[in-house]
Formats: structure tokens, sequence, C-alpha cells
């Protein structure tokens, strides 16, 4: 296996080691050798396209203007301006959560924003990287059609980024709403969709109910005799993305023999690591990407492919 192409991920940036889906924590990433930069977007009021994993303003890791942490969740991102979203503060995580002893070794960076796509391929651009992609999640739910914009509005937003700072070959658009996925291979064929899947998670995911139907596109587990695979294939998926839990070394050559890639996520024990290497996964999405670089080069020869 030595010398293979693979693809080191950081996860939201690099989420253990920096605030998640900021500048700062990009560059922290691109510092540490990461092959892509993982992402999620939304879009504003008034139709930008901002970093954040969250549909609604995530109060462990936001404060307001009086310096504040908010007391629940926040208005949905799609509810204020770009100017009303830049004025909270995504620097660190509330000291008094659980998630800040998840990720104690991440170092606050006070005053971060939440940025736009646009910020993030212009920090690349002038550090002068040609090389690292992206790989962008799209954060709406079938659920919860007021938290965002349309599918087809947000597809469209997010596809006109992508065009103008000229990212297409070296973006993957990714999601576990798969409906935005077939309009991203509709409209632009030639960009890589990962099909997201949490079993673990969630075990109605890829389910044969309504519920999850909704989710996948209306593709239906059962007339694929019950493979995710053959599943993601049959939606002309490139790659399949399913949180490292669900895997087996079974799956995975199902997978390639569908022709997909396996990228799973979010993969930050490095024992767990190296056994996904061994079963011949195509990438990992880490949030501690200094590890993931790590383990890369020791196991494979290489840091990156």
């Amino acid at each position: 296996m030595a010398n293979r192409a693979f693809d080191s991920q950081g996860h939201r940036g690099a989420r253990g080691l920096r605030p998640e889906n900021t500048l700062a924590g990009f560059a922290h990433a691109l510092d540490l050798g990461v092959t892509t930069l993982e992402l999620d977007c939304g879009v504003t009021r008034d139709g930008v396209v901002v970093i954040s994993h969250d549909r609604r303003l995530n109060p462990h890791i936001t404060r307001g203007e009086d310096g504040q942490w908010l007391d629940d969740l926040g208005p949905p991102i799609h509810a204020l301006t770009f100017a009303e979203l830049q004025r909270y503060d995504v620097g660190r995580i509330n000291p008094l959560s659980a998630y800040a002893q998840r990720f104690s070794r991440q170092q606050p960076v006070d005053g971060a924003r939440i940025p736009r796509l646009v910020d993030l391929f212009t920090l690349v651009h002038e550090r002068g990287d040609t090389r690292v992609h992206f790989n962008i999640e799209t954060k709406l739910s079938p659920v919860a059609p007021f938290e965002s914009p349309s599918p087809e509005a947000f597809v469209d937003a997010l596809l006109k980024v992508i065009a103008d700072a000229g990212m297409q070959s070296r973006t993957i658009v990714q999601s576990f709403y798969w409906r935005t996925l077939q309009l991203v291979q509709n409209a632009v064929p030639s960009i890589a969709t990962s099909y997201l899947t949490a079993e673990r998670v969630d075990p109605m995911n890829v389910a044969s109910t309504p519920a999850a139907l909704l989710w996948t596109a209306g593709y239906d587990r059962l007339a694929f005799g019950g493979s995710v695979p053959r599943m993601i294939r049959a939606a002309c998926g490139r790659i399949w993305s399913p949180d490292y839990g669900d895997l087996t070394s079974e799956a995975v050559a199902e997978a390639h023999a569908c022709d997909l890639q396996v990228l799973p996520w979010t993969v930050n024990a490095e024992t767990d690591m190296r056994q996904l290497i061994a079963w011949d996964v195509d990438g990992l999405i880490s949030d501690y990407p200094d590890v993931l670089t790590r383990v890369v080069a020791e196991t494979l020869g290489a840091p990156h492919g």
C-alpha cells in the first residue's frame, strides 16, 4: 500500500485544535498538510453562502455582542443577513459545556466570525495553494424547510460561489440530504458528490421508511437488497461517506466493487485510523489532522497522495 493516494481531510478545518469552520482553523489544517478541507455551508437571508455546521446559531460556540454565551439555540442563519451574522463571536467553546470537555485541546481564537465560503477560497488563493481540495456539506433539512433556502436555491448559490472562484475541479459536495446532491449532479456533473450516512447515530438514516426517503431523494434501500453502496451507486454518487463505526472490511470491498470511494467520518482515535487504512478506505475525515497526517505518513509512507 506504500505511497498510494490517500485523502486526509480536516473536519470543520481542525475542530479538535482550533475553532471549527473558521479561517484560523482552516489555516491551521493547511499548515498540517491536509489534502482536503472538510466544511459545512449555510445561506444567509441576503443570499451569502457562509461556513457553518449548524442551521441555527450554536450556543456552545457562540457569543453575542455583549460577550455573553447564547442561552439557547440562536436564530437560523437563514433568518440573518451576513452583516447581522458578523455580530457573533465563534472563536471559542463555552468552557462550561460538555463540548469543551470533548475538545479540550482546542485553542481559542477570540474574535473569530463565521466566514463566507469565498473568504476560504481567498485564503487558499493568497497562500498560493493549488493543491488542497474542499469537501463542502450542504446543511439543510427536509423536515426544517424554513431554516434554510429551498434545495434549488441553496445549490444555485453554492455552485455560483464555487464557479466564480474556479474551484469546480477541487470540490466535493456532500450531504445527508441527497436531494441536494442530485441537483449538483444535474447542474455540474464534473463535481463529485459524496453521500453521507449515519446508521449508528440514527438507525432510521437510510431505512426504508417515508421519513428516511425524504432524506435519500426517494431511493429505497430495500430496492437494492439492503445494500447502501448499491443504493448510492444507483443515485450516481461517486463517494460513500459513512460514520466510521458503521464500516466493515466487507462493506469497503463492496463499495469499491460499486466503483465508489469510501471516506469515513469522523475518525479521531489512532487505532481506528490504522484499522480503517488497513481496510483500504480512500481517505479519512478527522478533527485532529495532526494525528491523521502522522498516521498516514507512518502507514502509507507519504503524508498525502
